[in-house]
């Protein structure tokens, strides 16, 4: 491309229009144009961000690949075709014909991929030293420059939260799936073998009542009631167990029941062996103690299925409680409430992202309640929870504690992963820094969670790190504060986990 062309060229657009001759000289001269192949790269998300791109002509498509998927973030086009767009989304006219600044400002990598969309598309690259000695040279671009820069942020949050929404239901979804499966599992086993259970209680009932004599049925009765007010022990001996079942069964087949692994598993179950079922059925005689024994093992086969039911059933409630008070469905948005129910319902949602973790619990008693949003700030556990679980690669320990101190509720969240270098520890809260591997996470997680803590709910949110050890730290006020404007991040800020 001719100096006296790519001079016009550049004149014409908006972020350098107000550039006097002797600006536009020097611009061309330090311009590298460069002319694309329809889909070839220009640059790639996650490599280091070294030049700062204007379109000339073509287009370019500006993609990032998030958790498997490929997402078209935006595109660069011809003014014309991008005016038209500019009516839908708001974009500020200028922003379609550059791109790269933000990653360079912020000293980081390119966030998305930018691939030329069309043939011949022309850019003209500024590498790094460039385009900051073009910002001093040059205050017009700078002026062009802030506000296209504000909208990016702006909409990649507002992108982010829609994200950010989409993956909590998603997390929902699929964790009130897994833990409901059990309980439902269980309800639709007991429900199925419930019929012919007590078809099996009506005959045994009906073949005890015609072996047995008054006293018989009497003796049956007591050991029925006292089997009544007996729950499985909290821990047991499973060998012993075993042993135990084995040894009621032998015995029961040799009386001639007619289900007697029933029966053995029934009165093991309650941790009984066979003395204890010896010395309570002594009294009937040899000839009705098989209707006995099967009147028995129907029994305890029908309270059996009824016990899982009545397991089931608050389980089933308690998980549809947990997932109504996480999504903060039917409340008002500001409300009153303990923060140790945004965390449990958080653990209920990830439950199976936990699996193999330790979980400590060091909730201080009595807390008292906080006003805000706790669906936000159930956004906020789930981050950081996630987050934690992921550094410990599914072995480890996580510590939640919550405590009053002074005037404000203290939340850790503490993990026993790889830790967070350094380095890396003052940007974590910086939009679009992230320490993933390129398509994990968006780099707004920690962000919109520092947000969420000091802008919403005008607290504060740190961390320390070191190999073993990751501390998560948000404060946030038991009053509300009067309203006040909080930078989006502070100059002393510290983190735990990236997104």
């Amino acid at each position: 491309m001719s100096g006296p062309q790519l001079r016009s060229d550049l004149r014409r657009l908006e972020i350098f229009a107000g550039l006097t001759e002797e600006q536009l000289d020097w611009l061309v001269s330090v311009s590298e144009p460069r002319v694309l192949s329809d889909g070839e790269v220009l640059f790639r998300d996650g490599d280091e961000a070294t030049c700062f791109h204007v379109l000339l002509a073509g287009g370019l498509v500006v993609t990032k690949v998030i958790d498997g998927r490929e997402e078209v973030l935006t595109r660069h086009s011809t003014e014309e075709e991008s005016a038209a767009a500019e009516e839908h989304d708001g974009k500020p006219s200028a922003a379609h014909r550059f791109t790269g600044e933000l990653p360079l400002l912020t000293e980081g990598s390119y966030v998305a991929t930018a691939s030329a969309s069309g043939p011949a598309t022309t850019v003209v690259g500024y590498p790094k030293p460039v385009f900051f000695e073009m910002l001093t040279r040059c205050h017009g671009v700078a002026a062009v420059l802030l506000p296209v820069l504000a909208w990016r942020i702006k909409s990649s949050e507002v992108q982010a939260r829609k994200r950010a929404t989409v993956e909590a239901l998603g997390t929902l979804a699929a964790g009130l799936a897994h833990e409901l499966n059990n309980p439902a599992a269980a309800v639709a086993r007991a429900a199925q073998e419930l019929a012919p259970a007590l078809e099996r209680l009506t005959r045994t009932a009906h073949a005890w009542g015609a072996a047995a004599s008054g006293g018989e049925r009497s003796l049956l009765d007591r050991l029925t009631d006292e089997l009544d007010k007996l729950a499985p022990p909290q821990t047991s001996d499973p060998l012993a167990q075993a042993d135990a079942e084995e040894e009621i069964t032998d015995w029961a087949e040799e009386a001639g029941t007619e289900r007697p692994g029933l029966l053995g598993a029934g009165v093991s179950d309650l941790g009984l062996d066979l003395r204890w079922l010896l010395e309570r059925l002594e009294g009937i005689g040899e000839p009705a103690l098989p209707a006995a024994l099967d009147h028995l093992a129907a029994l305890l086969e029908i309270r059996s299925l009824a016990a899982e039911l009545r397991a089931a059933g608050p389980r089933i409630s308690q998980l549809v409680a947990a997932t109504r008070d996480y999504a903060n469905l039917d409340r008002a948005p500001e409300q009153r409430f303990p923060v140790t129910d945004g965390l449990e319902n958080t653990l209920v949602v990830l439950r199976s992202k936990l699996s193999g973790i330790t979980l400590v619990r060091e909730y201080e008693p009595d807390l008292p309640e906080l006003t805000g949003y706790p669906g936000e700030l159930n956004q906020v556990w789930t981050n950081l929870v996630d987050n934690a679980a992921e550094a410990m690669e599914g072995a480890g320990t996580l510590t939640l504690r919550a405590r009053a101190e002074g005037v404000c509720m203290v939340v850790e969240v503490i993990d026993t992963g790889r830790g967070i270098p350094e380095d890396v520890l003052p940007r974590i809260f910086e939009p679009f820094y992230t320490t993933k591997d390129v398509g994990k996470g968006t780099g707004l997680g920690l962000h919109l969670s520092y947000r969420i803590v000091t802008q919403r709910h005008h607290g504060s949110i740190t961390a320390r790190s070191r190999p073993g050890e990751t501390r998560m730290v948000v404060r946030l006020p038991l009053a509300t504060p009067p309203t006040a404007t909080v930078a989006a991040v502070p100059a002393d800020r510290a983190g735990s986990g990236t997104s």
